[in-house]
């Protein structure tokens, strides 16, 4: 497809701006998390996640005062940026007569719909416009569901949340609701191109995971490590908890850097459990080989 707009990165472009991913990537150019990190990332806290994200120095992943429309559900998936902004007449009827010769079909905003492929998030800039900001309702909703098998993270309002809400796995994180529509004053910038979504930089690929208590964006190739540390917290939390009640250590011991004999008999303990535990068997294998205990 033809670049329809001037801020999109061509896949050379992402691959360049995204050089610590070294796995799969999609023909955009846009990482390839794989499917099963993505399961695995359903478990993870946000708590957990921006902790470890942190310590490279991605302290700007992180944002709250979302509404959810599917409250105690959670969205997992791969980041498809789209920039908006204030609409420009002249500016909007360049960005059109671009996207006609590339082939897009109808308004500027379903274009990055009809882009989205199973696994991916639909992240959209929109300055967190409230009135005539929803560029989604229940119509594009399904669209966006049924291209995508996910909700959004769209930093604007959305109209007809009573049909949103009847889609049942589509969590979304949106700023509030509105019946105004938003096409005839906004347009398409940018897709698979940085975003701002409040405090946060947003890359293309990029893992979106969200909770109640907000969305965090983690650079693709901390993912793996994110579920391995927090799966490891998991089982060391429920391998305390046991031996606590055993009476076998003290508070002291297990809320402190374990000794080479604890950590000994964690391993040991995960072997015996490796069926009975809330991870997969072949992750605690996994687990398993790169510990020395």
């Amino acid at each position: 497809m033809e670049k329809f707009a001037p801020l999109n990165m061509s896949p050379e472009e992402l691959i360049e701006y995204t050089p610590e991913w070294e796995g799969e990537r999609f023909a955009d150019g846009r990482p390839k998390v794989p499917d099963d990190i993505l399961e695995r990332m359903r478990n993870v806290s946000i708590t957990q996640a921006w902790g470890v994200i942190r310590g490279p120095g991605y302290n700007w992943q992180y944002e709250d005062g979302w509404i959810c429309t599917h409250p105690g559900q959670v969205l997992v998936g791969r980041a498809l940026t789209a920039m908006y902004m204030p609409r420009r007449p002249v500016m909007r009827q360049v960005m059109e007569e671009k996207g006609e010769r590339a082939g897009c079909i109808g308004d500027q905003i379903s274009w990055p719909i009809d882009m989205l492929v199973p696994g991916d998030v639909y992240v959209a800039d929109v300055f967190g416009k409230i009135d005539q900001g929803a560029v989604i309702g229940d119509n594009l909703a399904t669209a966006i569901y049924a291209n995508s098998g996910n909700g959004v993270v769209h930093d604007a309002s959305v109209r007809d949340i009573d049909g949103i809400q009847e889609l049942p796995d589509f969590t979304s994180f949106v700023r509030g609701f509105h019946p105004t529509f938003a096409s005839p004053t906004i347009m398409l910038t940018g897709v698979n191109c940085p975003v701002r979504i409040g405090g946060a930089t947003v890359m293309p690929g990029d893992v979106v995971l969200g909770r109640d208590d907000g969305v965090v964006f983690i650079p693709p190739h901390l993912a793996e490590q994110v579920v391995k540390t927090s799966e490891l917290i998991a089982l060391r939390d429920r391998f305390g908890k046991q031996r606590l009640a055993e009476g076998k250590y003290t508070p002291g011991q297990i809320d402190t850097r374990w000794s080479d004999p604890i950590e000994a008999d964690f391993s040991r303990w995960l072997e015996s459990h490796i069926d009975e535990l809330p991870v997969s068997r072949a992750a605690i294998q996994e687990l398993l080989k790169e510990r020395t205990w």
